[in-house]
């Protein structure tokens, strides 16, 4: 009996890791948990069919999508939406957030005005974003760049301010120049921590795009979402769910797995 409560003390230590394989079993319960609910509510008539459609029906509404109405199109084409807005906001947010963390009088000059973006509701921006962009590509590039600006930059600053003092005084003492202790210094110790953050900016991306493609919903998910609507498909508004998560879970497998190559001086730490 002491055994068992002894095992069950070190399962739940504050902050510990747990063993592989019971990390790997504790993760497979509550999807199973929320499938078989499903299962249940769906083949035992305990939910209608248009209100929640049953895991096989899923399954042929997610099939049909791709070989009649071009999901997987649709798939690429909001993928080279999301990853241009990303890779647009990062060349503005990363040089801009390096400078505003390590320069005080930077900081201070942008706070005022890109600090309050981030309590502002990103959807009220597209009205004005129609207005000057249109309703095509633009308007949709530019509402997903703001989306992952506002979030990005903050991260970028404080991921420098975080950086010991030591280590850039050390540098200066050691004879290096202002710019090179941020190049040197500053931010290659921030860039795990920034690296990192690209995974929030992924989720936050896929969360955006639907909004984004709702404006003349032509391709894309937002056509597909859009789609299941106007045919009253619970079927196919699962479907475009499932895609959309599976899709924003594997590029978040992809970030973390090029995170741990590149900064694998850190795992070692650990």
């Amino acid at each position: 009996m002491s055994e068992k409560k002894g095992r069950r003390s070190a399962l739940f230590q504050l902050r510990a890791p747990l063993p592989r394989s019971t990390a790997f079993v504790l993760g497979l319960v509550a999807p199973a948990l929320v499938l078989g609910a499903w299962c249940v509510a769906s083949y035992g008539g305990l939910a209608p069919p248009d209100f929640l459609p049953s895991p096989s029906e899923v399954v042929r509404g997610t099939l049909q999508l791709f070989l009649q109405y071009d999901l997987g199109e649709a798939v690429l084409v909001s993928t080279r939406r999301i990853l241009l807005a990303f890779f647009l906001a990062s060349a503005v947010a990363l040089p801009l957030g390096v400078l505003m963390g390590a320069f005080e009088p930077v900081n201070r000059f942008f706070e005022p005005v890109v600090s309050p973006l981030r309590y502002m509701p990103i959807s009220a921006f597209i009205p004005l974003l129609i207005l000057w962009f249109g309703i095509y590509e633009k308007q949709k590039i530019a509402f997903l760049f703001l989306g992952v600006f506002v979030y990005l930059l903050p991260v970028v600053v404080t991921a420098i301010r975080a950086v010991p003092e030591e280590l850039v005084q050390t540098a200066l003492t050691l004879g290096a120049s202002r710019a090179q202790a941020v190049g040197t210094v500053l931010l290659p110790s921030a860039l795990p921590e920034i690296f990192d953050s690209f995974r929030v900016m992924n989720a936050i991306s896929w969360t955006y795009v639907i909004l984004a493609e709702a404006v003349n919903p032509e391709h894309g998910l937002g056509y597909m979402v859009e789609l299941a609507r106007t045919h009253q498909k619970a079927s196919w508004s699962f479907a475009g769910l499932l895609v959309i998560g599976g899709i924003g879970l594997l590029t978040d497998f992809i970030i973390r797995t090029v995170s741990r190559i590149l900064f694998r001086w850190r795992e070692v730490e650990a």
